[in-house]
């Protein structure tokens, strides 16, 4: 069992992440931990296996977690076994079989004689077989080293597993192994991800917010289907706040104007009657202090009323506003774009692909490039881009514009800023206001603008590319997408998918997100 009571963490610079996060975890319960980019979740699972600690709060829990972190740089220079914290129990076995029977070597084992046999069974599984344990990690690609820690459970059978992002860096081989073996496992599982088939495994859903973590009873398409029933009522809250607002405007309207008319009349009342003017004087202050009266009651309750909806506004999901806009009827269904005869590619004598490619893309098409990690689809981008010649075949490329956009969004200038980025697409003249306006729109505040691109998160740098692309003034023929979701949290996911099936030119896609895949309507494949 895992507790967490009131869970508070503080940056070094005194901003708060998050607090007041509690939430239990019951033994073998298969849990999804979802939330938007940057609200501290990798940073949560990083407390709860103890490599950081809370600012405030209390862990209680059975055992010591195992935890498979997102990114794996720091290990770059352990070999596998030392990544696994496993070499020396693995050298004591050793010694042992061989006859050095040492009180050191059998306290260092521990009793596990099956170490070894559990090792070769996980890397097995894994597909890491022609691995060995003393080759170090930084000789690896990003999907085997992810394998390497995924492993390490079936090695040390934890009774509680945190997951982040794990199935980032895997091709559909990998992935499978990962959901099946996620959905075989009895083992406590806690995972931060945005692959919704994976989260789709999972029995429950914990949404995490900076001060409070709310509990959904399912994977991901049940948490979806809450989701949508609640923004449903949040936007008939709106609407109802609207009217509300609106009501409240009239009446002070037509209260102010009954009571100008009232004074009015009294006014020629007491001139008639002749009242002397002192006191005039003084039931015209009575009126004007009556009318002040009233005018700051109406304007409380309309300020009460907006500051509501203005709350309620904030918490709408913002994903209909943030569209590519291009001009749709530039794009001439069918046209050929690129075309490719007994195309291949040689990196010295060897032919990268086992048969020439031969293959059309037409504009309006939407095409998924599909292969094993260093199948060779990234070396086919850059010829349909004009960034190689091929070695052997023949290429037509007829679109007059097309984008890479990588999975890092490599598109966007590091040393600018927001809005020094956006400027830097304004290839049409638009005025200073109209790009503020653009900015606003995809979730850029004014507070935003003089932020460095460099410290924007995935999901940011995702809606940052968007915007610029409404920014600029020619629509492009062919948008090719790398692995577009890998960075993304669900909610920018969806923007991303909402945005793609907007546009109407020729799409490409590489992604190992099936669903993403599906959602994205992809109707014909390369195969490498």
């Amino acid at each position: 069992m895992l507790i967490l009571q009131n869970i508070s963490y503080q940056h070094e610079n005194k901003d708060m992440l998050f607090q007041n996060i509690s939430f239990t975890l019951n033994n073998h319960d298969k849990t999804a931990l979802v939330g938007n980019n940057g609200i501290g979740k990798s940073t949560l699972l990083k407390i709860i296996s103890g490599e950081l600690q809370p600012f405030l709060g209390q862990i209680i829990q059975n055992s010591k977690p195992y935890f498979v972190p997102q990114l794996f740089g720091q290990f770059n220079g352990f070999t596998i076994a030392e990544a696994l914290q496993i070499k020396e129990k693995i050298a004591s076995l050793k010694e042992i079989l061989e006859g050095t029977v040492t009180e050191e070597n059998l306290l260092l084992l521990n009793d596990d004689w099956t170490i070894e046999e559990r090792c070769n069974e996980a890397l097995s599984y894994w597909q890491l077989s022609d691995l060995d344990l003393s080759q170090k990690m930084e000789t690896l690609s990003g999907g085997q080293k992810t394998k390497v820690f995924l492993a390490g459970i079936m090695i040390h059978e934890p009774d509680l597993v945190l997951l982040d992002e794990p199935s980032n860096h895997l091709d559909f081989a990998g992935r499978t192994l990962l959901y099946d073996f996620i959905k075989s496992t009895s083992s406590t599982l806690l995972v931060v991800s945005h692959d919704r088939t994976l989260l789709n495994l999972l029995n429950k859903t914990l949404e995490m917010s900076k001060n409070e973590i709310s509990v959904y009873g399912g994977g991901y398409d049940f948490y979806n289907d809450q989701k949508r029933i609640e923004n449903n009522a949040l936007e008939q809250d709106v609407q109802s706040k609207e009217k509300a607002l609106k009501k409240a405007k009239e009446k002070e309207r037509e209260t102010i104007e009954r009571q100008n008319k009232l004074d009015s009349r009294g006014k020629k009342k007491q001139e008639k009657s002749g009242v002397a003017r002192i006191m005039m004087n003084t039931l015209r202050n009575k009126a004007e202090n009556s009318s002040s009266k009233l005018k700051d009651v109406h304007t409380e309750k309309i300020s009460g009323i907006s500051e509501d909806l203005r709350q309620l506004r904030s918490s709408l999901p913002a994903i209909d506003q943030m569209k590519f806009g291009f001009n749709n009827a530039s794009f001439i269904k069918g046209k050929t774009l690129f075309k490719a005869s007994d195309l291949n590619y040689a990196y010295g004598d060897k032919s990268l692909w086992n048969e020439n490619l031969n293959f059309e893309i037409l504009s309006g098409e939407r095409i998924a490039i599909k292969g094993l990690n260093g199948s060779g689809k990234t070396t086919l981008i850059k010829i349909i881009l004009g960034e190689l010649i091929p070695t052997q075949g023949q290429v037509a490329s007829l679109a007059k514009k097309a984008i890479y956009i990588d999975q890092d969004y490599s598109l966007l200038d590091q040393n600018l800023k927001i809005y020094e980025q956006a400027q830097a697409f304004n290839d049409c003249g638009l005025e200073e206001h109209e790009i503020k306006m653009r900015l606003n729109r995809f979730l850029f505040s004014r507070n935003d603008w003089d932020k460095p691109c460099s410290a924007l998160s995935g999901g940011e740098r995702m809606r940052l590319m968007l915007c610029c692309l409404t920014i600029s003034n020619e629509s492009p023929e062919i948008i090719i997408l790398d692995e577009p979701t890998n960075n993304l949290d669900i909610q920018n996911i969806e923007i991303l998918t909402a945005a793609i099936n907007e546009y109407q030119g020729t799409l490409i896609v590489i992604s190992h997100d099936q669903l993403f895949l599906d959602q994205i309507d992809i109707e014909k494949s390369i195969s490498l």
